[in-house]
């Protein structure tokens, strides 16, 4: 039995900048055999839901409307490595392209929908900390569970 953090918008909490979620199935599933760790690293940051869309320029994250949030960002992933670390997850499923959660592949900070390689505050943080991240698309590559 694994024990997985997961972004709680995947889960079906309403968390999303938003306010929606974007639960996935194939995750929920995993809730009949494995532990499910939720974790909204943008409100454990001190983040309202809904709030202003915010993307990753650089090392900084900025809102849309020009505001600075890196601070929260940051805030938040500790939080994630915390919550993992404490409750010995095994891995993590974030949401793709986030800019706190994504993996790979994040927005490119010019809110114009368009892609850049990199990865969201918490994933990097994870990552950097022996923590394995998956996205909900990389299910499938986690292998035997």
């Amino acid at each position: 039995m694994a024990r997985i953090l997961v972004s709680a918008c995947l889960l079906g909490v309403e968390c999303r900048y938003k306010g929606d979620s974007c639960p996935c199935q194939k995750i929920l599933e995993l809730g009949n055999s494995h532990i499910l760790i939720p974790v909204c690293p943008e409100q454990a940051g001190g983040l309202p839901t809904p709030r202003t869309p915010s993307e990753r320029v650089g090392d900084k994250v900025m809102m849309r409307d020009g505001t600075d949030v890196t601070a929260e960002y940051r805030k938040g992933a500790e939080t994630a490595l915390y919550l993992a670390k404490t409750l010995k997850a095994d891995f993590a499923i974030l949401k793709a392209n986030s800019p706190s959660c994504g993996k790979g592949t994040i927005y490119d900070g010019t809110f114009s929908g368009g892609k850049c390689e990199g990865n969201g505050v918490s994933a990097e943080m994870l990552i950097n900390n022996g923590i394995p991240v998956y996205t909900e698309d990389e299910i499938d590559l986690i292998g035997q569970l």
